[in-house]
């Protein structure tokens, strides 16, 4: 295959993970939406308060029993799939579906044994420790869910990835809705234990199409295997936690110095700004990350995937970024309503903010694929004291607008960072179709974004939907261009007739 039939087919397995994975969540996010809906409806405000008190207590369970094994998990599985060696890879999965059930069941056990204390620390009272207790089966089924999707993920069926969220939606909103339908605020804990085991039920069912081979290992292989899972995840969760800790501190800082109203308008703005990029970051870790863990030997080819996928990421991005730091106000009004218009300038910082963590996200996979554990915690530490940093500094200072612009001030920062450390390391250099696109695409958000913080309001939204449309036609027109095979030639011609796909020249790129 020659470089450019290569790159052809690695653009066409990104923008084929992109569609799988973006449509999937899609649909998953409006299945989460009908679920929220009708339970809320059917509970009320105070019971749909006590259901997520009670999800609060189960994610931070299972982040903490799960010790980081689902992430860990798959990069040791890309990793073994990467060397061609069906035994490695059979013994790397054993492993993995031990552990996660080991832990699964620890975690489970330790919040059975504490729930009275966990029902005093959370409710105030120890009535609610029976409820509690209950809460361990979404642990264990949670990290059993955990090892399965890591297994799928890392041999990047990506296909299966997709059915599993779906599935698992769709059995989770029927038995979920229909336990709090028969059993009212009884059934709020056995509805959160029936969606872990549906999620449970659907990534079981599809890992069965997972073949490997029967493996006998030794004690001493088993301990280096689970040794090398649970040493990488360490660093995965301490990088959740500090992700969930910083939030916690930036949401803390803006309720005591502008009170419980501007916190309610971050939240709003944290909800939306990261609405449209969290489909495209989600199918870069969902492929992308397997894909590049099993080239991660060879400097050369790491360095091209995450080009690759960088490219693409930003032309899909980009107009979704841009078109929602426009129409900002008509989204709020969609989502939520017009008493939450102090969000606009919130948004609009973080939507600047995601169109680099689109371009920082794709390096910074560089030192997962490596298993470079300590140099990616340290960077994690930094990013948080960065952003909690800069928080406390603006906030008081500037008001709600800051706490976007310390997000957005967060990613100048780390996206420099690790671009200096993956180029030391990897040898790691923007390629020239990037450096185009950058100098296209960057430049014009910034624009658009500076006129509408400095200019009117109507005459800078005329002008921001163009600059939308143009850069919508801009990156299609690329993206075309990336993949001209893939597209139906009677589809091809039509597009460009109309200027929306370039021509293609015999011979040409």
């Amino acid at each position: 295959m020659t470089s450019q039939d290569q790159a052809k087919h690695s653009y066409g397995q990104i923008l084929r993970s992109s569609a799988l994975i973006g449509g999937a969540s899609a649909i998953n996010v409006a299945i989460g939406i009908l679920r929220t809906k009708a339970i809320a409806l059917l509970l009320g405000p105070s019971g749909l308060g006590v259901m997520s008190l009670y999800g609060s207590i189960a994610d931070l369970a299972t982040s903490i029993a799960g010790i980081g094994v689902q992430s860990s998990g798959v990069r040791q599985i890309a990793a073994a799939v990467g060397s061609g060696d069906e035994e490695r890879v059979s013994e790397t999965a054993f492993v993995l579906r031990r552990t996660a059930l080991v832990l699964g069941v620890a975690g489970a056990a330790l919040l059975f044994a504490f729930q009275r204390q966990v029902s005093a620390l959370t409710f105030g009272s120890e009535s609610y420790a029976t409820d509690v207790g209950l809460l361990s089966l979404v642990v264990l089924f949670s990290s059993i869910y955990g090892g399965q999707v890591a297994l799928i993920q890392g041999k990047r069926r990506i296909g299966d990835l997709a059915r599993i969220g779906v599935t698992g939606s769709l059995l989770g909103l029927v038995v979920g809705v229909g336990l709090v339908y028969l059993l009212r605020e009884n059934g709020i804990v056995p509805a959160l234990v029936g969606i872990a085991a549906m999620t449970c039920f659907a990534s079981w069912w599809y890992s069965r199409r997972v073949v490997t081979l029967q493996v006998s290992m030794s004690a001493s292989r088993v301990y280096y295997e689970a040794r090398a899972l649970l040493k990488l995840g360490v660093a995965f969760m301490a990088s959740g936690l500090l992700t969930m800790g910083a939030a916690y501190a930036i949401r803390s800082i803006v309720t005591r110095w502008l009170g419980v109203e501007a916190a309610g308008l971050y939240q709003c703005a944290w909800a939306l700004g990261g609405l449209y990029v969290g489909f495209v970051l989600q199918s870069m870790g969902a492929d992308f990350y397997p894909r590049l863990t099993a080239a991660a030997h060879d400097d050369t080819e790491c360095n091209r995937l995450v080009n690759e996928q960088a490219h693409i990421s930003l032309l899909l991005a980009a107009p979704g970024i841009v078109a929602t730091l426009v129409f900002a106000p008509v989204v709020i009004e969609l989502f939520y309503s017009s008493r939450f218009d102090g969000a606009i300038p919130i948004v609009r910082w973080f939507c600047l903010g995601m169109i680099l963590r689109v371009v920082a996200w794709p390096m910074g996979f560089i030192i997962l694929a490596k298993g470079w554990q300590v140099i990616f915690l340290w960077t994690e530490v930094a990013a948080a004291l960065v952003h909690v940093g800069l928080a406390f500094f603006l906030v008081p200072r500037f008001g709600p607008a800051a706490a976007g612009a310390a997000f957005f001030g967060l990613y100048v920062w780390h996206s420099l960072v690790i671009y200096l450390l993956v180029r030391s390391l990897s040898g790691f250099r923007w390629s020239a179709a990037n450096q185009r696109a950058g100098a296209v695409l960057l430049p014009m958000a910034g624009g658009v974004a500076a006129a509408l913080f400095l200019l009117p309001h109507w005459s800078t939204t005329a002008l921001g939907g163009l600059a939308a449309v143009v850069i919508g036609i801009f990156s299609l027109r690329r993206l075309l261009g990336l993949v001209p095979d893939r597209i139906n030639p009677g589809l091809r011609t039509w597009l460009v007739r109309v200027g929306l796909a370039p021509v293609i020249k015999s011979g040409a790129d």
